[in-house]
């Protein structure tokens, strides 16, 4: 079973100050007590290709384990280690970010995937972000009958966790306005 869903948000401010936020949001203290449960962010490779323009970057981050305590007292793990390769193209103004667990994949698999674009409507100042995250927990023989109830809980944390990055993602972007 995966549970899996999408969320548009509409970010009305430009593309660059957007993606610019996504950057930093990591790093503020004010940004790290409402993303409490982001623990560490490593840039991990970083490269420049010369013909498309294209910046990749590669970085670890360490997460408080988001599932049920229940679960993370079966696995025996709180802290899940995970992978976010991130593409931007400064020329079609295009940032995508894809995240993957690392850590506990024989329990549990996570992607999101993150797309930031100026808005077809307001290409100058607004930009569209669309989020879609899959969770497959592979199912244990004990507990089998739960794995779709612990996919929603998981989802659920996810979802409030993304609400929480794009609160963070706006507060960013409304101090780079006010500059």
């Amino acid at each position: 079973m995966v549970k899996g869903y999408t969320q548009d948000h509409i970010y009305k401010h430009p593309w660059e100050r957007v993606t610019s936020a996504s950057w930093r949001k990591f790093a503020d203290p004010e940004n790290k007590r409402t993303l409490s449960h982001i623990l560490e962010v490593d840039t991990l490779n970083r490269r420049l290709d010369p013909d498309s323009g294209r910046l990749y970057t590669t970085r670890a981050l360490t997460i408080h384990a988001p599932g049920p305590w229940f679960i993370r007292k079966i696995i025996g793990q709180d802290i899940c280690h995970c992978v976010e390769s991130t593409v931007v193209d400064a020329q079609s103004k295009s940032m995508q970010l894809t995240t993957r667990n690392v850590s506990l994949q024989k329990f549990i698999e996570v992607e999101e995937k993150i797309r930031y674009d100026p808005h077809p409507d307001n290409p100058t100042g607004w930009t569209i972000c669309r989020q879609e995250t899959s969770i497959r927990i592979k199912p244990l023989s004990a507990l089998a009958s739960m794995a779709e109830k612990v996919e929603q809980r998981c989802a659920e944390r996810f979802m409030q966790n993304s609400a929480k990055g794009r609160e963070v993602m706006e507060r960013i972007c409304s101090v780079g306005a006010q500059r």
